[in-house]
């Protein structure tokens, strides 16, 4: 399987990506450090900061991904639905730091009394992330989304995929 969004066959939506997770990051440890550990308005914008373009670059990682999604995964396949999993998870991540964005706009100058909300929601953002993070991995290593094989990588490949279907599913009673 591959791409549908490349560029010099290398997948945009692999390059992107790492953008909105450093950045997710990011906000939760610079609310979380102005929060218990200083009150330096440094952290504070940092975790603002973060928040924004961390929003921003997750839609723009969303693009490519969801076409890749869309047009390039075989239909009725286990990508297909790790994929489908892989977006939603990420699609509560982006709506975590939304909200977040939301509560915390207009507060560059003035920095909000308290940050109770705006730890919950990007602390859970972040472990959501995890998740998201790991149904990706799953795309990439164990399907090939992105991935560009040889013919002996794709040989085996296909015998993997062929012995998998082959298996009977386990019944417990």
């Amino acid at each position: 399987m591959y791409s549908k969004t490349s560029i010099a066959g290398h997948p945009v939506h692999a390059m992107l990506v790492a953008f909105p997770i450093v950045l997710y990051v990011l906000t939760f440890v610079g609310f979380a450090v102005y929060n218990f550990a200083s009150a330096e308005i440094f952290w504070y914008r940092l975790g603002f900061f973060s928040n924004v373009g961390a929003v921003v670059m997750a839609l723009f990682a969303a693009i490519p991904g969801f076409i890749d999604w869309g047009f390039g995964i075989p239909k009725r396949t286990e990508a297909k639905k790790d994929g489908l999993i892989h977006m939603v998870l990420n699609l509560v991540v982006l709506s975590f730091f939304a909200v977040n964005l939301i509560l915390i706009a207009g507060s560059w100058e003035a920095p909000l009394l308290s940050l109770g909300m705006p730890l919950v929601l990007t602390g859970a953002g972040c472990l959501v992330l995890l998740a998201a993070a790991t149904y990706g991995w799953i795309m990439v290593g164990f399907h090939k989304v992105g991935v560009n094989m040889s013919p002996e990588q794709e040989h085996l490949q296909a015998h993997y995929e062929h012995e998998e279907r082959r298996e009977e599913p386990t019944v417990f009673h």
